[in-house]
């Protein structure tokens, strides 16, 4: 193994001591970062480090830390097609990561790290996504990608997933950040999609060891990274507390441009997307309003969004009426009988007929229109 990628490995797996905190030591003894793996025992000391980071510190100098055997399984890795590693010294390390307080040391990559150059904007939103959020992630993701945006998002369920797959279903490339290692993908049904990303150009990303398993705090760490990555965040469907609204909010601390769009009042998915639009976040209702404040990245490009003409749906005069009376508000089976006065053996069939065909929606709490 080159020299240098033992060094970094070493770097980003010193225990006691994450990347905020190497960069601001760093900072304060002037030196760069594979220099305080060189330093004495008695400077070491001088910094007020643990022990335990000094104790692997001196094993590294004695050629005891990390494991050779840890270090082979590494290089057999990186000896496979499209397996990269990239430190922050590396000239494909991506520029705009750079930017963050703590950019990872290390990067691992499956897939073209080229791509990790490329404008970049993140999607992201709940796991639990409603059928609703999930294909307003598509639409968006599918639109960006084509005016010229590389999706960035963390590979799990609901809306990350969707907005991979719209990327995929368009032979485009898109960028998976995870919080696990490269050989533990998670969430294990993603597999498939993780496989799809390489093969249409994209890659998986991670800063933690390959065979890391997905804990829950690896997840709000790596949300850094996919914020550092990207240009802008869209989120779609965030409860209050959320890791989607920790992205955001590094996002803004980055100075990345933050967008959200909004929801119902009484769908507790879109309580953190407004509580984002409170503090500044873009409220966005189409993707031309995340493209524009975002063109300059694209150097030109050709957009032509098309709006569903509500004169363009096809219902009866009865679904059509009934359409209305939902409204863009979650409406109960009870609610929908007060206010139009029929009873369930009438409304049921136009409710089930107007699902199927992608008018609304049927959530626990209600009738949801999506058009």
């Amino acid at each position: 193994m080159l020299h240098h990628l033992r060094e970094w490995i070493a770097l980003s797996e010193l225990p006691g001591i994450g990347p905020g905190l190497m960069f601001k030591l760093l900072q304060r003894t002037q030196c760069v970062p594979v220099e305080l793996l060189k330093l004495s025992s008695d400077s070491l000391k001088a910094l007020k480090l643990r022990p335990e980071t000094v104790r692997h510190i001196l094993a590294y100098q004695q050629g005891g830390w990390p494991d050779s055997e840890y270090l082979k399984m590494i290089e057999g890795w990186l000896q496979q097609p499209q397996h990269s590693l990239l430190s922050y010294d590396c000239p494909d390390y991506p520029p705009l990561l750079k930017e963050i307080p703590d950019p990872p040391l290390l990067l691992y990559v499956s897939g073209d790290p080229g791509v990790l150059h490329l404008p970049q904007l993140a999607v992201v939103g709940s796991r639990s996504a409603s059928r609703n959020g999930v294909e307003l992630s598509k639409s968006f993701a599918s639109a960006l990608t084509a005016a010229g945006m590389t999706i960035t998002s963390g590979l799990a369920r609901g809306v990350d997933g969707a907005a991979h797959g719209a990327a995929v279903e368009l032979s485009r490339p898109t960028v998976a950040v995870l919080g696990s290692g490269l050989l533990k993908i998670y969430p294990r049904q993603h597999k498939h999609l993780a496989e799809a990303i390489i093969e249409q150009g994209g890659a998986l990303v991670s800063e933690y060891p390959l065979t890391m398993s997905p804990l829950p705090y690896n997840f709000p760490r790596r949300n850094r990274i996919i914020s550092g990555l990207s240009a802008g965040v869209l989120v779609i469907e965030a409860a209050k507390r959320s890791g989607s609204l920790i992205t955001a909010r590094l996002a803004l601390e980055q100075g990345r441009e933050v967008f959200a769009l909004p929801g119902a009042l009484n769908n507790p998915q879109s309580h953190g997307c407004h509580d984002l639009i409170r503090e500044g976040a873009i409220l966005v209702e189409t993707s031309a309003q995340i493209i524009e404040p975002l063109a300059s990245l694209l150097g030109s490009y050709c957009y032509d969004e098309r709006q569903v003409e509500t004169e363009s749906i096809k219902l009866s005069d009865d679904e059509a009426e009934l359409l209305e009376q939902i409204g863009y508000q979650l409406m109960t089976l009870e609610q929908l009988i007060g206010v139009t006065g029929q009873g369930a053996s009438a409304l049921l069939p136009q409710l089930v007929g107007m699902e199927l065909s992608g008018y609304i929606e049927n959530t626990p709490d209600g009738y949801q229109r999506l058009i």
